[in-house]
Formats: structure tokens, C-alpha cells, sequence
């Protein structure tokens, strides 16, 4: 899952979305400097990830992905998710997700001094750019996969996924359908009290 599916499975917790947030730019066990709440949030990114990167419907997803993507496939899928799930947020959340990302930047921005310099150096492209609400649009999607492609250093061809989007598009949403209600489920199962 992307950013807006992580920031969203943390629930009302404040630190636990702040660690599952940043988890990516932390690396092993530098986990442990920070406090135990938003510790926890990275805990459960990396168990987000793992549930997902295993899945046989996100296996079904990446399937027609790999050969052009290879190991992108999964990226793209998490990508596509998130698009999925900002597209249908109201059917998710009692917010609409434009006060929903205003909320999430505002937190962010409030604590940026906790997160770890690659964030911090991000967050203004993100807000400026309202990455969470563009992620509803196929052009949004699209600047975003776009994007990506450029910061990664090997050949991916992320730049084209768009027109894989679009061509598998029922396919990919029906999965996201199903798959999300079940990492929902996974993540309350997760979640200590």
C-alpha cells in the first residue's frame, strides 16, 4: 500500500500514522529511537506490507504487471490501490478526503520536526502538491507514477503504467474491493490496544 492507505489503516492514532508515515525512511533498527507509539506505527507499516506484498490478490494484480514491470509490479499495484481508495474514500471513512488530507498535512507539518530528513525534505512537494487528493484522479495517479519513474534510479517504464491502469481497470478495482476489506481486518487484528 501507498502513502494514503498506510496514513489511513493507522486509525485516530496520531503517533501510530506518523510512524507508519515515515517507516519507509527508517531503516532497521533505528526503529527503536523513536517513542514506543510511533515505534508501534512503523511496526505496523512493515506488517502492512508484508500482508500485502504476499497476498494472492495482489498477486492476482501484479500478474499482468511483472513482465513489463518486473519487480515495479508491486509498487504499481500499491499505487493503483491507493488511487482505488482515495476514488471511494467516502465509502471508508465518515471524512471526505479533501478535509481528510488537509487534517493529515496539518499533523504532519505540526511534528515535521520528527521525521526523518528524506520527509521532511518531501512534505512540502506533497502538501504544495496535495498528493492525497490528486491520488483520486486518473491524472493525478498518473503525475505521481510519473514522478516516481524519474526518482528511480534503474529503467522502469513507470511513466507508462497509466495506460495499464486504464486498460485493466475494472479488474484492478474489483481487487482492490476485495482485497481491502480483508488488510482492514488484518490491521484491527494488528492493532494493540
Amino acid at each position: 500500500m501507498n502513502f494514503l492507505a498506510h496514513i489511513y489503516l493507522s486509525g485516530d492514532n496520531e503517533e501510530r500514522m506518523i510512524g507508519n508515515f515515515i517507516a519507509d525512511y527508517v531503516k532497521g533498527r533505528k526503529m527503536y529511537e523513536y517513542p514506543d507509539e510511533i515505534r508501534k506505527g512503523i511496526e505496523l507499516h512493515r506488517k502492512i506490507d508484508y500482508f500485502t506484498d504476499h497476498h494472492p490478490i495482489t498477486s492476482r494484480s501484479k500478474a499482468p504487471l511483472r513482465k513489463k514491470y518486473r519487480h515495479y509490479s508491486g509498487v504499481l499495484v500499491d499505487l493503483f490501490y491507493d488511487h482505488f481508495l482515495a476514488k471511494n474514500f467516502p465509502d471508508y471513512s465518515g471524512l471526505l478526503l479533501k478535509d481528510y488530507s488537509l487534517n493529515t498535512y496539518e499533523i504532519l507539518s505540526r511534528r515535521k520536526s520528527e521525521l526523518p530528513e528524506g520527509v521532511q525534505h518531501f512534505l512540502p512537494f506533497m502538501i504544495e502538491r496535495n498528493w492525497l487528493l490528486s491520488y483520486a484522479s486518473l491524472e493525478g495517479i498518473n503525475r505521481v507514477m510519473t514522478g516516481l519513474s524519474k526518482r528511480v534510479k534503474f529503467e522502469n517504464r513507470m511513466d507508462e503504467a497509466i495506460y495499464d491502469l486504464k486498460a485493466g481497470y475494472p479488474a484492478f478495482e474489483a481487487d482492490f474491493s476485495e482485497f481491502f476489506p480483508e488488510l482492514i481486518t488484518f490491521v484491527e487484528q494488528q492493532s494493540p490496544e
